[in-house]
């Protein structure tokens, strides 16, 4: 039971805590004084609110909006534009901030749309609910469905990584120092180590020699040296997956599934 809010004065504040992908945690309070919950210190930010809060049995409505302010030292514009809060958790509670031990959970999930106006941005949460929208079985692909040196690929990831320094950033072309064959990193992963845009990842597209080219360039400038980790790619075939990685029985696909253009055949063409 929660007694303390049955108080004839009500000691309330909301508390949202926030942990991105690579760690990093942060705390907010709408109290006008900082408060410790669970050994991480909420900065007071009144004026963070998150709309409507109303708790059914149904699952629609699931998500709501978080309103609040940006700041250089918690969420900044530029952490925002770079994509560091993408997927983050978020953890919205009723705190007494008496007490803090006396607290309630009011929403948590996943971040997902975030947008920004000027010195404000927004951040819509997705719930619990939101994964009924994916797929209950996989569809079937003649490639492979599985995250390379994932859990269903079941290889090592550190078998495949390896740590480099970029000598020349060029939009999305990096040089690295000392990368004997960018060709196994097409379809890879980098992940920055240093640098401003350290803990950042991106995908690879393609690789050639001691040089590769990311997907889309990095969205905060690099210098020279920065460390990078790179891990190998793989382009999802079967003939790749079990002559170069010999890991044919953890497939994920079905190679004699015909491929799209199978539609556009007719008799007598070629």
């Amino acid at each position: 039971m929660l007694h303390w809010l049955d108080e004839p004065c009500a000691t309330t504040a909301y508390a949202w805590t926030m942990i991105r992908r690579d760690g990093v945690a942060l705390g907010f309070t709408s109290h006008d004084r900082d408060l410790v919950i669970d050994g991480l210190l909420h900065r007071a930010g009144p004026g963070m609110v998150p709309s409507a809060i109303v708790e059914t049995a149904k699952l629609e409505g699931d998500g709501l909006d978080i309103d609040g302010g940006l700041s250089s030292t918690a969420i900044s514009e530029a952490d925002l534009d770079a994509g560091r809060w993408d997927g983050a958790t978020l953890e919205i509670q009723l705190v007494d901030w008496t007490d803090t031990a006396n607290r309630r959970s009011l929403a948590k999930g996943e971040l997902g749309e975030l947008s920004r106006s000027g010195g404000a941005f927004r951040a819509e949460l997705r719930g619990p609910a939101a994964a009924l929208d994916r797929p209950v079985a996989p569809r079937t692909s003649p490639g492979c469905r599985a995250v390379f040196a994932g859990p269903e690929c079941g290889l090592d990831p550190a078998q495949y990584t390896r740590e480099f320094q970029v000598t020349v950033a060029q939009d999305e072309r990096l040089e690295i120092a000392g990368l004997p064959d960018g060709a196994r990193y097409r379809f890879g992963r980098l992940r920055f180590l240093s640098g401003a845009a350290c803990g950042l990842n991106h995908d690879i597209a393609d690789g050639s020699g001691a040089v590769i080219w990311l997907a889309e360039p990095p969205r905060l400038p690099l210098a020279p040296g920065v460390r990078v980790a790179l891990i190998e790619g793989c382009d999802r075939s079967i003939g790749t997956c079990a002559g170069r990685f010999g890991n044919a029985v953890n497939f994920r696909g079905e190679p004699p599934l015909p491929g799209n253009d199978l539609l556009t055949r007719y008799p007598g063409g070629r």
